[in-house]
């Protein structure tokens, strides 16, 4: 018996289109991470972009 699965013997056509686009590299990075490690990097990056909408509704 094989131990290739069933996803490497039958890949999906458009699973695979779309894995070219995806970077692996980040999913790894994140996955490195503890759990309360991802979640202070959400909330660091949900306060980025609450300055930046703020930012942007400032009258100029």
């Amino acid at each position: 018996m094989s131990d290739r699965t069933l996803d490497e013997m039958f890949p999906d056509p458009v699973i695979e289109v779309y894995k070219k686009d995806v970077d692996r590299t980040l999913l790894r990075e994140n996955l490195r991470l503890t759990p309360q490690q991802r979640i202070e990097k959400l909330v660091s990056f949900m306060r980025s972009l609450e300055r930046l909408r703020d930012a942007a509704r400032r009258p100029r």
